[in-house]
């Protein structure tokens, strides 16, 4: 009887700081790439929330942040600390994957800004996965 040969599956994996989506990523190794499919890829999306502020420049080069003149120093602090909570959260996604050392799967990271539920959406489709695994906070129908 001929083998069958393991399908490569696309698995995405929404991640932020929340201990809800290593619980996701965490019950994702441990039940649905626990086959050791060494096809499988596994792909971690984060979303910056977007800015809140608009970038309209005036003639001092300051940038309008609601209304208010703020510095480019603040932009730049801001976007220091975005960087750096995207760089924690896949650190601890990193350190959750040392843990399933005899898994063998290829890992993307997808980091993209706006609302997690459109990034999410628009990187399943656009990778064509095969299955996307969230956690949960418990909102209910009416906040989702």
């Amino acid at each position: 009887m001929a083998e069958c040969e393991a399908k490569e599956r696309k698995i995405l994996v929404g991640v932020d700081e929340g201990e809800e989506s290593m619980y996701a990523l965490s019950w994702c190794l441990n039940n649905i790439l626990v086959s050791q499919n060494s096809k499988d890829t596994l792909v971690l999306c984060y979303a910056k929330p977007p800015r809140p502020v608009s970038t309209a420049i005036d003639g001092a080069g300051r940038r309008e942040l609601r209304g208010y003149m703020c510095s480019p120093n603040i932009i730049a602090t801001m976007d220091k600390y975005a960087n750096e909570l995207v760089e924690f959260v896949m650190e601890k996604a990193k350190r959750l994957l040392k843990e399933f050392h005899n898994l063998d799967v290829r890992v993307e990271k997808i980091v993209e800004s706006g609302d997690p539920k459109d990034v999410i959406c628009h990187a399943a489709e656009k990778l064509d996965v095969d299955m996307v695994v969230l956690g949960s906070h418990g909102y209910g129908l009416m906040k989702r």
